[in-house]
């Protein structure tokens, strides 16, 4: 009776918050509903549009102890729990598919921008840890990998905030804009469909930009965006290995760090759903429910983050965020052309 009483406890206070970012996911998922049935594409995602309704309310009312617990909690743990799911996603079919060279080039983009972006947004003087999301939004998968990687270094709300919110932006700019490079640079519909699945951040939007273009560019685009996708394991691993760098002298002062400090749980988890996915293990059934639990939960998150988040904060760091993922884009695009036509793809 006493850990029923004590989990119930747990429960409620949780729920109040947990109630808050429930609804603001159904008001951001309702948008994006209305979005796909207007334009047929969510250039705007729920994901997005939760994190920017939960700074809006933030900013028109401050939410009290009360609200506080399950807030944190949904943040937080939720965001953890979403990372370990998107492991059933990732498959090593998508990796043989694509063959070595079309892969090894894919690997080899995405470090580069990694490094490359990472390198641009200390240079315009932004703190490690939104630098750090900044190159894997670029480099990977836009805001999914910004939900990511956020939990895995310790970011703060206000840096998920801002990183996802001129990304955001950002990305639409990119899938309107994409096509306008096929008369200009003469590309075929292959090397548009590679081009589209390097450049373009989510992969509906990998399928906004190249759907009008032709069957073929979507088939491309689309595999070469999810093999990107699934460099997002070995990053995620690799920056939980280096995670304890981020904290500086406070790590060093408490010592080694466990091995369960140095790979969090949700990590083990996302590894063995992944090595499990890839072994079949994990049946075709249950992938679509695990995939969408996991971009429920991730939505939740960001509508949580999003009502903790100091607008003033976001605003003062605006311009060089702006201006880091303005030009890690424009680098991943020259990254991205050197390939298509260093690989002499067709």
């Amino acid at each position: 009776m006493g850990r029923a009483a004590a989990l119930g406890r747990y429960a409620a206070a949780r729920l109040p918050g947990f109630a808050l970012c429930v609804a603001v996911t159904a008001a951001a998922s309702l948008v994006q509903a209305l979005e796909e049935r207007v334009v047929h594409h969510p250039y705007v995602e729920a994901l997005v549009i939760a994190i920017l309704m939960g700074i809006a309310i933030r900013s028109a009312w401050e939410p009290g102890p009360r609200w506080r617990v399950g807030i944190a909690f949904s943040a937080k743990q939720l965001l953890e729990v979403a990372v370990m799911l998107l492991g059933a996603s990732i498959s090593l079919a998508a990796l043989v598919a694509s063959g070595p060279a079309l892969l090894g080039g894919i690997v080899a983009t995405v470090a580069l921008t990694l490094a490359a972006s990472c390198g641009i947004a200390r240079l315009l003087g932004l703190p490690a840890r939104i630098s750090i999301l900044i190159a894997c939004g670029n480099a990977i998968c836009g805001n999914s990998a910004i939900a990511a990687v956020a939990p895995v270094i310790g970011a703060s709300g206000d840096d998920v905030a801002s990183s996802i919110a001129f990304t955001a932006i950002l990305g639409v700019l990119v899938v309107l804009g994409l096509p306008l490079l096929i008369p200009l640079l003469g590309v075929s519909p292959v090397q548009y469909g590679v081009l589209a699945g390097l450049t373009v951040y989510a992969v509906p939007q990998v399928l906004a930009a190249t759907v009008p273009v032709s069957l073929v560019s979507t088939q491309v685009g689309t595999l070469v965006k999810l093999v990107r996708v699934l460099m997002l394991g070995p990053v995620v691993l690799g920056l939980s290995l280096l995670a304890p760098r981020l904290r500086g002298a406070e790590a060093g002062a408490a010592g080694r760090p466990g091995f369960f400090k140095l790979v969090p749980w949700f990590i083990l988890g996302f590894l063995v759903l992944a090595a499990a996915r890839s072994l079949g293990l994990v049946p075709d059934p249950a992938l679509g429910p695990l995939t969408r639990g996991a971009g429920l939960l991730t939505v939740v998150s960001m509508a949580a983050l999003g009502l903790g988040v100091d607008v003033r904060v976001v605003a003062r760091v605006g311009a060089r965020v702006t201006l880091a993922v303005t030009a890690s884009l424009l680098v991943l695009l020259l990254i991205s052309l050197a390939l298509v036509y260093g690989l002499g793809i067709p």
